[in-house]
């Protein structure tokens, strides 16, 4: 399987695909570093915009984070622009994907093939955000620390080959607003998932006999329908809450395959009924089910 790489010279910027250190639900409420608000739910739609990126210690990261419905893209790399998915909830959990790449050109840029795979390390550590007094945001690991601070108004220059209209700022539509609104809450039923019990290989109760979805516990995934395979990283936290981003995906057509990369892209909350693992939509609506591989 290939991951996506699109390191190509660039008429226009096309819109990117609408995928931890710390597999682990945000701080407590009253523990957020100082300067951060750190209690009630928030807007995660606020993160939607350009940021500057502030506090990296690793300048070649990125300068300019694009936050759009679903989308992320890294502008300032050595490799250009690196584009991918994101997630975030009403609880400041946060989880992004990097899974291409867009620049003017691959000549005498070493390692960008691999910069279109690989999410930057310090957007691997980010798991929280949290709002200051001022309403910036800032990006948090697993222990509640700062990995950077977004500064508003960031205005990245197109390259020689983009359209000047290709970064505009991103706004919030109402689908955006609805895809990041609060998640049903997970059945009585059902008993939260948790990475510890998650880490590890599913598969579907019936279908194709080669589907199956593993888990690792470093925040990555990998999984087939039984015919093409896909890749992305995961995260957990309280509630059952459960989010997963996909990258590239085969496309080759099968009888009886199983959408497990589907289940998991839509996922909003995950639980056990007994040792079976239960995955629920933002509705609360079941859309997959898988049981541990033996």
């Amino acid at each position: 399987m290939e991951r996506r790489s699109c390191l190509a010279v660039l008429a226009a910027l096309g819109v990117l695909l609408a995928g931890c250190d710390g597999q682990t639900g945000p701080w407590a409420a009253d523990s957020g570093p100082d300067g951060i608000e750190a209690s009630g739910p928030l807007a995660p739609e606020k993160l939607i915009g350009a940021w500057t990126i502030s506090g990296l210690d690793d300048p070649g990261g990125g300068t300019v984070l694009h936050l759009a419905h679903r989308e992320v893209q890294l502008v300032g790399t050595r490799c250009g622009i690196l584009g991918g998915s994101w997630r975030a909830d009403t609880d400041g959990v946060f989880l992004a994907d990097i899974d291409s790449a867009y620049v003017d050109s691959t000549e005498g840029v070493p390692g960008c093939e691999r910069a279109a795979q690989d999410t930057p390390e310090w957007l691997r550590r980010v798991t929280a955000y949290r709002f200051d007094g001022a309403g910036r945001p800032t990006l948090l690991d697993g222990r509640s620390r700062p990995v950077a601070r977004l500064i508003p108004g960031a205005t990245p220059t197109p390259g020689p080959n983009m359209l000047d209209s290709a970064l505009d700022p991103p706004t919030v539509t109402d689908e955006a607003r609805r895809d990041l609104a609060p998640a049903a809450p997970l059945p009585a039923t059902l008993s939260p998932a948790d990475q510890r019990r998650l880490v590890g290989r599913w598969v579907p109760g019936s279908g194709h006999r080669a589907a199956y979805v593993e888990f690792d516990a470093n925040g990555e995934w990998r999984g087939s329908d039984g015919c093409n395979d896909s890749d992305g990283r995961w995260i957990t936290a309280d509630g059952g809450t459960l989010f997963a981003l996909a990258g590239a995906v085969t496309l080759v057509a099968c009888a009886a395959s199983v959408p497990v990369e589907h289940w998991l892209w839509t996922a909003r909350r995950a639980g056990f009924d007994g040792e079976a693992l239960v995955l629920l939509d933002a509705q609360g609506r079941e859309t997959g089910r898988l049981h541990p591989a033996v």
